[in-house]
């Protein structure tokens, strides 16, 4: 079991940025200007980090395409591309990813 666990972090290690579209770098910065003001610890819509979801459920989150517990559309919160920044860079660093982080 340990094994086929650490043969699927390397592989997902491999194969996320073939899959991904977005700058995980670029992602971070967007999610740091654009999401941190209400997603801090005290604020309406709660802390939320890359660990906040593992990288299944940060894509289920981006493929319903909804925002403020489904109330809004996601695409209100920013551009297409910078959304796609936003998810790369949460599910690289998902609570099961291998490269795991806050966005600090």
């Amino acid at each position: 079991m340990r094994n086929t666990l650490k043969f699927l972090a390397i592989l997902t290690a491999i194969t996320l940025p073939l899959v991904a579209e977005g700058s995980d770098t670029k992602g971070k910065y967007f999610f740091k200007k654009s999401c941190k003001s209400c997603h801090v610890a005290g604020a309406p819509g709660k802390e939320i980090t890359p660990l906040s979801k593992t990288q299944a459920q940060w894509k289920a989150y981006f493929a319903a395409g909804k925002h403020n517990k489904g109330t809004e559309p996601l695409n209100k919160v920013g551009k297409p591309e910078q959304l796609m920044d936003i998810q790369t860079f949460l599910t690289a660093h998902a609570s099961d990813s291998p490269q795991p982080m806050t966005c600090g």
